[in-house]
């Protein structure tokens, strides 16, 4: 009974369940159907399912010991025990998470997307715009033309937040929505084919153009390539790892996130901080004496992390709240405000822009502010170099989706 004991009070850890949740979810996403798997969405697939059973059944109790699978606010039993609240943890988890992806895929991209500014930014700029207007115009189409006396400007808005992934145009939103409760409901309908459906189309385009990856992927990164010199001169590492110049790197995200524009009561938050601060810091070899250079390996197993762990904290709490707001229409709405700005901005990024297929794909990813996306993406053309496109792209839309949500709240 004493190593039952010990079971269960591993059990009772909300890090079991993180680490439980990340590890089913890679094997659902390393199935491969005809080419196309979910990949690391996989792992929200699985935290929108533990957040749906635990919706149902936020707690068991066994062997006398109270498991609590997920608490908004602390729960007081007939017994008198009291049960704290997890919501918090899963928060705190997808903040992390967040801040390790974009600062690692900032550092990694920022030498060429400096250099692709400098040269193609108008495209970029117009991509991002462009992709969160046609989102927005759908929005207000869905407002306008239903019937549903339920659907207004907060559930709307909540599903276009959700349905171009953007945490801080869901933010924007909840400040000045009449009703948050409903911002919340639409952005966990939403948010789901808004993750998942992104995923997916930057691994179907390819399929679906019968696109040689090999020859793809080397003429790209011919095209990309980008010498960065750092200096000879012997610098002091103050950890193996690196984790010196990456925590600062954070840290500089934050306090730029924190910077908020007056007027238009506007800031990049914490994801758009530390990306901006990742492409600055990026191309910078040493800090005085110190080196500043991270090593490829480590960004690369931080963002694969940071991934992982955004897509529980995100997903578990949109699992919970999922099933008591979810209407079929509201689903295929959100679906419908994810696909068509897509669509619409793959067509102008080849035909007006002229841009290469794995520019286009990561700018389409920037423009719908996806993280896991671009991550997908990653794995798909078989490059880092896709992230610039992606960093290029993603503060102008996520400009536009903040003032967007706030607009359609405020006016309509």
């Amino acid at each position: 009974m004493a190593y039952l004991g010990n079971f269960l009070s591993a059990m009772a850890s909300t890090v079991f369940f993180v680490f439980l949740i990340a590890a089913l979810g890679y094997l659902v996403g390393s199935v491969t159907v005809r080419g196309i798997s979910f990949g690391s969405a996989g792992v929200l697939l699985v935290a929108l399912a533990f957040g749906l059973i635990a919706s149902y059944v936020p707690y068991v109790t066994v062997g006398g010991r109270h498991i609590v699978l997920y608490l908004s606010a602390p729960a007081e039993l007939a017994d008198g025990t009291t049960l704290g609240a997890t919501g918090g943890l899963f928060s705190l988890i997808s903040s992390i998470g967040t801040s390790r992806f974009v600062t690692a895929g900032g550092r990694i991209a920022g030498p060429e997307c400096l250099r692709r500014l400098s040269r193609k930014s108008l495209c970029y700029i117009l991509m991002g715009v462009v992709i969160i207007a046609i989102g927005t115009a759908v929005s207000v189409a869905v407002l306008r033309l239903s019937r549903d006396p339920n659907l207004d400007a907060s559930l709307v808005v909540g599903l276009m937040a959700g349905a171009l992934t953007s945490t801080p145009g869901f933010s924007a939103a909840m400040e000045v929505a009449p009703d948050a409760m409903k911002v919340t409901a639409g952005y966990g309908i939403g948010y789901l084919f808004g993750v998942l459906g992104v995923v997916l189309f930057v691994q179907f385009i390819p399929k679906l153009l019968k696109v040689d990856m090999t020859r793809e992927r080397e003429s790209f990164v011919a095209a990309n390539a980008i010498q960065v010199s750092f200096t000879d001169r012997p610098l002091r590492r103050l950890d193996p790892y690196s984790f010196f110049p990456f925590s600062l790197t954070v840290v500089l995200g934050f306090l730029i996130g924190a910077i908020e524009i007056p007027g238009v009561n506007f800031s990049f938050g914490a994801s758009g901080g530390v990306l901006i601060a990742g492409l600055i810091i990026g191309p910078v070899g040493r800090i005085g004496a110190v080196g500043g250079r991270v090593p490829g390996e480590t960004l690369k197993c931080f963002r694969e992390r940071g991934l992982c762990l955004f897509l529980i904290g995100a997903g578990v709490p949109g699992g919970v709240n999922f099933i008591a707001n979810v209407r079929l229409s509201y689903f295929i709405y959100g679906a419908v405000i994810t696909l068509v700005p897509m669509i619409a901005g793959y067509f102008m990024g080849k035909y007006v822009f002229h841009m290469s297929l794995f520019n286009n794909l990561g700018s389409i990813s920037g423009g719908m502010t996806s993280t896991p996306a671009l991550g997908a993406l990653i794995v798909t053309s078989g490059t880092e170099d896709v992230t610039s496109a992606y960093a290029a792209t993603y503060p102008f839309a996520l400009f536009c989706v903040v003032l967007a949500a706030r607009i359609i709240v405020l006016v309509l």
